[in-house]
């Protein structure tokens, strides 16, 4: 836990280059999708979005940091009222990150009109691949921060553990999005457990019901439990959204501007 919580910024960068192409490596030994199109191209954009993403979450960390020294001082939160071992502390507070910061927040951005334009962002890659992990609009992805210290102040944890969650959800992240095939039956059983990179393919599919479903990050029970979990044959996803067909989602001025074009109409 000292290793994580001492962790330099740059040593996070370097966890994220390392994830990211050990995914693109998996894509392109065995894809799920064969892709026609220029990949270091289509993944101009998304790393874009991470730049903007990696700003965002320096913002946020200095914010982190004074909640952190706040809870320790003043003992608040859920693990403060139990002892338990180092090993279930930091599951118990991870569970708690990952519905709230990622579960409880992702099904929100799909329901509420003005939070599912910036989250559209991310849905609008009609070529889902490891790099659409990073493609989240600033205002969809400084959301996600709020629900995270949100979700901090509700289980009291050391500023370690959080760390920890990060760079697990970065894990994650990248790889449940990559085009890679999984054996079914490997797939399947590691999906009563976790999200699995076909499990999530059906929540970019351009359709509902599909596209509200499957909102877990990292544990797929939660879908499980509220009654979001989908499983179906991958390959009969479609990616992107049919109200963004003819929109340019390689445009980043277009991606941006997003949420304020009232042209772009929505169900929600």
């Amino acid at each position: 836990m000292q290793f994580f919580e001492l962790m330099p910024a740059w040593q996070k960068l370097v966890w994220i280059f390392i994830v990211l192409s050990f995914s693109w490596i998996l894509e392109g030994r065995f894809p799920l999708f064969s892709f026609n199109y220029k990949k270091w191209r289509h993944a101009r954009i998304n790393l874009v979005f991470l730049a903007f993403s990696i700003t965002i979450n320096l913002v946020f960390g200095i914010i982190t940091i004074g909640i952190f020294n706040w809870i320790q001082a003043h003992e608040f939160g859920l693990l403060f009222f139990v002892e338990f071992p180092l090993w279930l502390e930091l599951l118990i507070a991870v569970l708690v990150l990952d519905l709230f910061a990622q579960y409880f927040v992702h099904v929100l951005l799909h329901k509420y009109k003005w939070m599912w334009k910036m989250h559209m962002v991310h849905h609008s890659d009609t070529w889902v691949d490891a790099t659409t992990g990073t493609r989240h609009h600033p205002g969809d992805y400084a959301l996600r921060e709020v629900f995270s210290l949100f979700a901090v102040f509700i289980v009291g944890a050391p500023i370690a553990f959080y760390f920890f969650y990060r760079i697990v959800t970065i894990f994650f992240s990248y790889l449940t999005h990559a085009n890679i095939e999984v054996p079914l039956k490997l797939d399947k059983a590691l999906s009563w457990i976790f999200i699995t990179p076909n499990m999530h393919k059906f929540h970019h599919h351009f359709q509902r019901p599909w596209t509200d479903s499957n909102f877990g990050n990292m544990f797929s029970f939660w879908d499980r439990i509220f009654g979001t979990f989908v499983y179906d044959d991958p390959k009969k996803v479609k990616f992107g959204l049919d109200v963004l067909e003819e929109t340019p989602d390689g445009n980043i001025f277009f991606q941006l501007n997003l949420p304020f074009n009232k042209d772009i109409k929505t169900d929600y």
